[in-house]
């Protein structure tokens, strides 16, 4: 059992809090705000039965997880021999100085310090440290519990050390890291993210498509093959002599294509009244709390069931 410190108790560093808990760690939880610590650990009282329902605790009983996360009201408390810290703070590049600052000041010379931020660069927030070289983004998917793949991003005076530490550790965990060997901005899921959600802008905005016609391409179309395979191995896949072939036939259709994606459509402008009409009349905003929960509890069967499948193909 190794010590995680998790800075932040929001909706990710709650997450990251039952993620390793399951996985066996002594994790103590800090948050700036002591009530909002409280009632992460409430929040996650709550979901760790809907994860044994499902068979997504490895077996053990959920106060034994829950057990295994503590509330303290000190940083130094929450950082005192921790191996892994979690920042989990809001984006905002002086915050993260800040915090991190405080972190390096206090942890202790063993831990790995690793933010959750969705966009900021670890270089942005680390350069000045003394301990810089054990720093660097491990983002999730949120909720990380439930969903294993996590980008490690280091900055460039990132020990490699540190970067291999992180990765063991979020294995070990039940995580697959995403090891990138440089950063990005957006990193590899944002960029991916980023380039379908343009283009799902750009078709209802030019009124090629409505926004269903779009949820339903992914949903019924190619979500279902992207929930077990990557891009490539689909397109490996998808002609008799595999990527090479399936290049040769097929790339064309998208060379033709990719003039008409250099274009922005604002996400903002005047197609958002298309696409919120559209959320709203399917989903009232007085409904989304409750959606939220039935699209966990799906992706809490989507999991089981992917666990099952893997133990049976020996993945």
């Amino acid at each position: 059992m190794a010590k995680v410190a998790i800075v932040g108790s929001g909706f990710i560093g709650r997450a990251w809090a039952i993620s390793f808990a399951r996985a066996g760690h002594d994790v103590r939880m800090w948050d700036q705000a002591p009530a909002a610590a409280s009632g992460a650990r409430d929040y996650i009282a709550g979901v760790l039965g809907d994860l044994a329902a499902n068979d997504l605790l490895r077996g053990q009983a959920v106060d034994a997880v829950l057990g295994r996360i503590t509330i303290v009201e000190e940083l130094g408390e929450a950082l005192a021999d921790a191996v892994h810290v979690q920042e989990n703070t809001p984006e905002n590049l002086e915050v993260k100085r800040e915090v991190f600052s405080r972190i390096d000041a206090l942890a202790g010379p063993q831990a790995v310090i690793a933010s959750s931020t969705s966009a900021l660069l670890p270089s942005k927030f680390t350069d000045h440290l003394e301990g810089r070289h054990r720093c660097l983004v491990v983002h999730p998917i949120n909720p990380p519990y439930l969903i294993p793949a996590a980008e490690v991003v280091p900055a460039p005076w990132t020990s490699a050390d540190t970067v291999e530490r992180t990765r063991a550790f979020l294995v070990e965990a039940g995580h697959a890291p995403l090891v990138m060997k440089r950063e990005l901005d957006g990193f590899i899921m944002n960029r991916l993210q980023g380039a379908l959600l343009e283009e799902a802008f750009r078709l209802v905005a030019d009124g090629y498509a409505s926004v269903e016609d779009v949820d339903t391409g992914l949903r019924d179309g190619l979500a279902l093959r992207w929930s077990f395979m990557g891009p490539f191995e689909t397109i490996d896949l998808n002609a008799p002599g595999g990527v090479r072939d399936y290049v040769e036939r097929y790339q064309t259709i998208y060379s033709n294509i990719f003039p008409q994606m250099l274009r922005r459509v604002d996400w903002a402008g005047e197609v958002m009244e298309t696409v919120e009409a559209d959320r709203r009349k399917r989903l009232p905003r007085e409904e989304l709390s409750e959606r939220q929960v039935w699209r966990d509890r799906r992706l809490m069967a989507l999991a089981a069931h992917k666990k099952k499948s893997d133990q049976e193909f020996g993945r």
